[in-house]
């Protein structure tokens, strides 16, 4: 009992040193804490509600009163950044939720019976006919602006991708020796597919998971920002970016501040997905997907 004890204790030092030796990931986290935290405490500390307007300060620049300035409603723009901030986190996490269980399901499926596999990819590679964003604002003009309908609309559009990536880690996992020996002592289909192989296509799951946040946050925005997603005057980075373009010269403030919260989250899941693939897959170290990389611009 205690050598294995010790194992344990050892095996978590060795995995909290990795953690903490491994830059991107490191500072990825810490992004996204502040992020959280902006998302947790910053409704809680603003004395403003979102939609309050004050016509008497508007387009005021940024102040004791008014951290972030006043828009052109003379609303508060830190308060509707925050929330702005919270909505957009909310869609990402539920696309991602959502495109990663249909994206596990299709792709595992795909892998394990071919009949399903010509459907399903056939399905994919329509949707991947169509350039996402110009797919994301007909389905929003089809159902119509609201954050539920961005949700589906964003899910739609990601679950493809999601279903390749499980796929060809399945149809690896497949052909394992242990897999062929469940077949041989008579394990049925889907005993084989959701408690052997389905734990095994977890890693690139997460991975692909954090990516897939950082471009929903990304695309909600852009449909807002173009009218398609979240209706004003509901805060959402991407309409709030929309109003302030107009006075981009007079009061910078409005899309300076939420362009960086926009910014935030997004570089701290891409950073995160960076360092969590180094985490979880370290035989691709950074050197070689750098000589990987050179190699496929040199080609």
């Amino acid at each position: 009992m205690v050598p294995s004890t010790l194992q344990r204790e050892n095996n978590r030092r060795i995995r909290i040193r990795r953690f903490m030796n491994n830059q991107l990931l490191t500072t990825g986290a810490f992004i996204l804490l502040v992020v959280l935290l902006l998302v947790l405490i910053g409704p809680i500390v603003t004395p403003y509600g979102p939609l309050q307007i004050d016509p008497v300060n508007r387009l005021k620049g940024p102040s004791w009163q008014h951290v972030f300035g006043t828009d052109n409603f003379g609303r508060d723009v830190f308060t509707r950044a925050v929330h702005g901030l919270r909505i957009s986190v909310a869609v990402g996490f539920a696309v991602t939720a959502i495109a990663s269980f249909i994206g596990m399901i299709v792709g595992l499926l795909s892998a394990s019976y071919s009949v399903l596999d010509h459907i399903f990819m056939r399905i994919c590679d329509g949707l991947f006919a169509f350039p996402s964003i110009l797919l994301a604002i007909s389905i929003m003009a089809a159902l119509g602006p609201n954050p539920g309908n961005v949700i589906i609309a964003l899910s739609i559009i990601f679950i493809p991708s999601m279903a390749r990536i499980i796929r060809s880690k399945a149809l690896v996992i497949r052909e394992l020796t242990y897999i062929e020996a469940l077949h041989a002592q008579g394990a049925s289909g889907w005993r084989i597919i959701w408690i052997h192989m389905a734990p095994n296509t977890l890693s690139p799951l997460i991975i692909q998971s954090t990516f897939i946040f950082a471009v929903s946050i990304l695309t909600e925005a852009s449909l807002s920002f173009l009218g398609a997603g979240i209706p004003s005057p509901s805060p959402s980075l991407g309409n709030m970016l929309f109003d302030g373009k107009t006075v981009i010269y007079n009061a910078w403030w409005m899309t300076v501040f939420p362009g960086i919260f926009l910014v935030l989250v997004v570089l701290g899941l891409n950073l995160f997905g960076d360092g969590l693939r180094d985490l979880l897959d370290p035989h691709v170290s950074p050197v070689k997907r750098g000589r990987q990389r050179g190699k496929k611009t040199a080609a």
